[in-house]
Formats: structure tokens, C-alpha cells, sequence
């Protein structure tokens, strides 16, 4: 004998079915995107170099160096970082300041004699095109950290010490990226030698590079215009 079929409404087996399908939607997956990719620039591989010579010149402008003063700082301030010695931090810091000789000063220009024709000779002072010097600098660390010596403040000392008050831009290179600004200290003492609108270029480990002034740096600063001249009488 068989057994009874039992009917289901028409009812049921829709809702049976919706929630088949529902679970079956539940188990598709959506497709992934293809991932995004950066839209080219230019077609041109030349055309990221032009753009950044651009930018060179338009900063070069803005400051008063030329492009080849420019690409002697970032030459000379990076090949500085070899001479630093950071055997405590291993942080290597070079600078390089463009500096303008006092006229009829033998001693600035014997200091810079000699080394502007020589691709090798990157490190040292250099005396460039006219009266134009340029100054390097690296840090000199201590076992006793405070005593340590920035790379700006070594190039300062080297370029006063050599009868140099004239301070055109100042250079800075570190291995690191963004680029690194002088620390405190050392831009009170850029503050001492420099006028105001002094500009500091400071590269990264790329070449790339971010310009402020002094007075963009160290703002409502404190220098030697806010002391009475030496010899005058006490207020």
C-alpha cells in the first residue's frame, strides 16, 4: 500500500524556493576590482626631467642663484655627508654654504684656490666663478653627545674663520626623505651670520627638495641687530 502523497501549497514551495535562492545568493562573491594604477604622467620618459629642471629654475629665480650655483650646492652638500663622522647616531649630515669673498681678501681666496676645475674634487673650500666661494660642512659627533657639532655650524666656523660674511644660500643633505631641516641650534647660528631672507635648501636622499628662509625658520628671532653695537654704553 502506498503512502498518502501530501500536497504543499503553492505557498510553501514559493517560499522555499525564495529562500533557496536567497542562499545561493548569500554564496556568490563579488568579483574583486582590478587594482588602481597611477596614471602616467606623460607618455614622454623625458618629460619628468624637464619638469623637475623647471622647477629648478623657477626656484633658482625666486632665490638669486643660477641653476649651476643650485646644482653645485646639492653636489657638494650631498658629497659632504661622506666626510661626516656620526659613529653614534649614524645619521650623516653634509652642508655646503655659497658664499661671496670680501674683495682683496687673499685669505678667503687662497682658501678656495685650486679645486673649481676638478670634477673629483667635491669636498673643500672651492673658490668658484668671481668672488663666488663655496664652504662645506659635515657633523662631528662626540662620545659626550652635547659636544657634537652640526654640519651648518662646521661650515659656518670654517667660512667666518676664513674672513666670509657673505652668505648667499645654504645647503643641506641627509640619507633620509622628506628632507631634513637644521635643528635649533643651529639655525640661531645661521641666524647670527645671515640676513633674514638667507635661503636654506634642504635635499633628501633623493635630490629632492623644500627652500625656506631664515626668517621662515626661526620667526620673531633674536640676533646680533637686538644688542647695542660693541662699545656702547649700557642702557
Amino acid at each position: 500500500m502506498k503512502a498518502p502523497r501530501i500536497k504543499t501549497s503553492n505557498k510553501y514551495q514559493q517560499s522555499t524556493s525564495e529562500k533557496r535562492q536567497g542562499k545561493a545568493k548569500h554564496r556568490i562573491r563579488p568579483a574583486k576590482p582590478a587594482p588602481a594604477v597611477a596614471p602616467s604622467l606623460s607618455a614622454d620618459p623625458t618629460a619628468g626631467v624637464f619638469r623637475y629642471e623647471a622647477q629648478i629654475a623657477s626656484t633658482c629665480a625666486a632665490i638669486g642663484i643660477s641653476v649651476s650655483e643650485f646644482s653645485e650646492l646639492r653636489r657638494r652638500a650631498t658629497a659632504a655627508k661622506a666626510t661626516a663622522y656620526c659613529r653614534y647616531s649614524r645619521f650623516r649630515v653634509g652642508a655646503t654654504l655659497l658664499c661671496t669673498a670680501p674683495e682683496n681678501d687673499d685669505k678667503a681666496a687662497a682658501a678656495g684656490e685650486g679645486g673649481q676645475d676638478d670634477d673629483e674634487v667635491v669636498v673643500g673650500v672651492v673658490r668658484g666663478p668671481g668672488r663666488t666661494v663655496y664652504v662645506p660642512g659635515a657633523n662631528v659627533e662626540n662620545a659626550s653627545y652635547p659636544v657634537g657639532t652640526c654640519a651648518e655650524r662646521v661650515a659656518l666656523g670654517t667660512a667666518v674663520t676664513s674672513g666670509i660674511r657673505t652668505f648667499r644660500a645654504i645647503a643641506v643633505a641627509t640619507d633620509i626623505s622628506p628632507p631634513a631641516s637644521p635643528c635649533g641650534m643651529c639655525r640661531q647660528f645661521i641666524r647670527e651670520f645671515c640676513t633674514m631672507k638667507t635661503p636654506i635648501i634642504m635635499f633628501d636622499k633623493n635630490s629632492d627638495y623644500v627652500v625656506m628662509t631664515v626668517d621662515q625658520l626661526l620667526p620673531m628671532s633674536f640676533g646680533p641687530d637686538a644688542l647695542p653695537p660693541p662699545g656702547a654704553p649700557g642702557v
